[in-house]
């Protein structure tokens, strides 16, 4: 084993000096727990407390599983992150706004969902939006395909909400049916599997790592659901060489800082304000509204026009909160380091 079986490459070499290449020690968070992480140097893996220092500043500086460490040579402090390639992250369930880490690094996301009365529309472009400002290569899964009377017609709704994103339909108990998932999966790569709780994720994950990773639940009869069974991040090496990571199911997806993943995802609608005659056209009654003509034609869904205005207003107001707290918390660490300059200046000096 070696670290480019871990997905070390030219990026992340490329960002170390002499020095560090000669004293330090490349390794990959395979895990985070609350005492702190777990990392590989592709011959073991280590537990690493993470110090203070890394909680006093802002989430998306602290380590998250996929990223790329420097440890010192005893292999129990960490020197330095490097920087990320891509980042999947999140506004965190809760009532204080702040970003939440997924997972770093990672080549290629699957989206899951599942061909019943689970599927939501509305919630899949908010996953497409978070996959889509990660910088990853976003791949839509739709399983439990056996259990449709007309799979296709999943796709098709599918399609509606982007025409370019690619579609894999599974049935994870049938192999025959992962070939194309599996193209995916190619050795180096890492995968993140994303999607709400009992869409499949976790019986995907055993049928691609040909091994129980992940333990299974079934489906509540009364709405459809599924029971959440993963209960963290990890990744795991498959034998082909790809590295999973199944991240717990997420019903609650907070939208910050995600500004491009939107833009992206809607360019058709944000194309369309571009040809209204006002440029401040709030699209309700003015004239020469190109948006409310798509709408009234039936070439824009007012489904996803609704959301699309719904997923922006929540960004803006998200990211503005996130703004003010930090620059609160930065303002009272300034404070705090004034007062204790005044103390110390305050001081008797010795005789």
């Amino acid at each position: 084993m070696t670290l480019k079986d871990y997905g070390w490459s030219h990026s992340f070499s490329s960002q170390l000096t002499h020095d560090e290449l000669e004293t330090l020690i490349p390794c990959r968070v395979v895990a985070v727990h609350r005492s702190g992480i777990v990392v590989t140097d592709a011959d073991a893996e280590y537990h690493v407390a993470l110090g203070s220092n890394w909680y006093s500043d802002a989430p998306q500086t602290r380590p998250t599983v996929g990223d790329w460490l420097l440890l010192n040579a005893a292999k129990d402090k960490v020197v330095r992150l490097l920087e990320r390639k891509t980042l999947l992250k999140r506004l965190a369930a809760g009532l204080v706004a702040e970003v939440q880490l997924i997972a770093a690094n990672i080549d290629t996301i699957f989206i899951v969902t599942s061909c019943n009365e689970e599927f939501n529309a509305s919630r899949l472009e908010r996953f497409l939006a978070i996959a889509g400002d990660s910088g990853a290569h976003a791949v839509v899964v739709l399983t439990k395909m056996d259990l449709a009377a007309d799979a296709e017609e999943f796709v098709d709704r599918i399609r509606v909400i982007s025409a370019s994103v690619p579609v894999e339909l599974v049935n994870a108990l049938d192999a025959s049916t992962l070939e194309g998932t599996r193209a995916w999966c190619e050795a180096g790569q890492t995968v993140a599997l994303i999607g709400s709780s009992g869409v499949g994720k976790s019986t995907l994950v055993n049928a691609l790592a040909g091994r129980v990773l992940q333990l299974t639940g079934g489906i509540r009869e009364d709405d459809a659901h599924g029971r959440h069974t993963t209960t963290s991040r990890s990744l795991h090496r498959l034998e082909g060489g790809a590295l999973l990571l199944d991240v717990p199911g997420m019903r609650e997806l907070g939208l910050a800082s995600l500004e491009h993943g939107v833009s992206e995802l809607f360019n058709d609608i944000e194309s369309l304000t571009l040809r209204c005659r006002f440029s401040d056209c709030a699209h309700h009654s003015e004239p020469g509204c190109a948006v409310k003509a798509a709408l009234e034609s039936g070439a824009l869904d007012d489904r996803r026009f609704r959301n699309y205005q719904k997923m922006l207003r929540e960004e803006v107001r998200n990211t503005a909160t996130i703004a003010e707290r930090h620059q609160a918390a930065r303002a009272f660490g300034k404070q705090i380091r004034n007062s204790m300059k005044i103390k110390q200046s305050r001081r008797p000096g010795p005789d």
